[in-house]
């Protein structure tokens, strides 16, 4: 069904063609949505007390209101992450604002975090969890400032009260690059403060059992940046990171016009950086925090390298455009057989599987 009305879609604007598609996943009936669910006991993981039927999310940046999370479940995602939402109400950067190159798999988006604010974005989610039965899943809530906020603790302390009872995890993305200084809050000091200020905002409003709480950063970081984040996130026992958001670098094999837009890229152009960075945050870390890993999957392979790269779960976005909704599902039953053929009996025990084959190696090589 999608390889016909794909061509259709193209033919529209980017954000009128997902506004057509959130319609139709929040309007039909849910007997009559499309059922792409892949169940393997070698794929359901368990983490922060959360049981996720499998590996791949969608990311967040697609149902930005919470508003169609239930056809979204409806596609085979182990977990879903709704937002950005920010605290206010807020029109994002001016259109055209999202750039499709179908060639290459890549988008180009400088957004800004539009969305209809938290009261819409709770009133949404609200009306999901209320409904019976609820798809299986996890979901996560993204939350962001406001574009005008010169205080952005205030914003994530506002959002956290509001939101926290209500998530299976919460996720403070600071990696977008196209909200006005969103990125300095990645920088050692800032992020120190943030995440204390948030902290203490989840334990005052969720008491002993608070949702986790993960960081999204941005995959354009120094090594000596993620030494720095990885120092602050350790030390203040964040739950998670996810690694990581649209780049702002721009590959030379694209092309002119779509290369000279301005805001963040993502797709397949991404895939070699973001898993690079998983693999450094990883190793660095030890793999002490587990990590969810998205940028650029388009197949299991991908999937498959982020996880043996270090990462526990992973996200999709920009392929789901571009291959249509069957590919959470062929994703994980394309798992199932990497881990077959590397002899593996559950998805845990390929997380970080390469680094284990180089500290081997060199020991190998020194008992030689």
């Amino acid at each position: 069904m999608y390889r016909i009305l794909k061509p259709l879609l193209f033919c529209l604007p980017a954000e009128t063609a997902h506004r057509l598609t959130l319609s139709a996943l929040k309007y039909t009936p849910s007997a009559l949505l499309p059922q792409f669910g892949f169940a393997s006991p070698s794929l359901k993981v368990t983490l922060w007390g959360r049981h996720f039927p499998n590996p791949v999310g969608l990311a967040a940046g697609f149902d930005k209101n919470a508003e169609s999370l239930n056809g979204l479940f409806h596609l085979g995602f182990g977990f879903i992450e709704a937002g950005t939402v920010t605290v206010k109400p807020q029109a994002g950067n001016p259109r055209p604002r999202v750039f499709r190159a179908p060639q290459y798999n890549a988008v180009i988006n400088r957004m800004g975090f539009p969305n209809c604010g938290v009261a819409v974005f709770k009133d949404n989610l609200r009306k999901f969890l209320e409904k019976k039965p609820r798809p299986m899943g996890v979901l996560g809530l993204n939350i962001g400032m406001n574009k005008d906020q010169t205080e952005p603790a205030k914003d994530y302390t506002a959002l956290v009260r509001s939101l926290a009872p209500m998530a299976d995890y919460l996720t403070i993305n600071i990696s977008s690059p196209n909200t006005p200084g969103l990125r300095n809050l990645q920088e050692k000091g800032p992020l120190t403060d943030l995440l204390t200020a948030v902290l203490a905002e989840r334990k005052a409003s969720c008491g002993e059992f608070p949702p986790p709480l993960f960081v999204k950063l941005a995959p354009d970081l120094t090594d000596q940046q993620i030494d720095d984040i990885a120092s602050v996130l350790l030390s203040l026992k964040i739950d998670g990171v996810i690694l990581g958001n649209t780049t702002l670098s721009r590959p030379d094999h694209l092309p002119a016009d779509f290369r000279e837009q301005k805001g963040g890229l993502s797709g397949a152009p991404l895939t070699d950086l973001s898993t690079a960075v998983i693999r450094r945050f990883y190793t660095v870390t030890k793999g002490q925090i587990p990590i969810i890993g998205v940028g650029g999957i388009g197949n299991a392979q991908e999937a498959y390298a982020k996880i043996r790269a270090g990462a526990s779960l992973v996200q999709l976005y920009s392929n789901l455009i571009f291959q249509g909704p069957s590919l959470p599902s062929m994703i994980n039953a394309g798992l199932v057989d990497l881990l077959r053929r590397d002899g593996f009996n559950h998805i845990s025990e390929a997380v970080g599987a390469d680094h284990r084959e180089i500290l081997e190696n060199t020991n190998n090589v020194q008992l030689a």
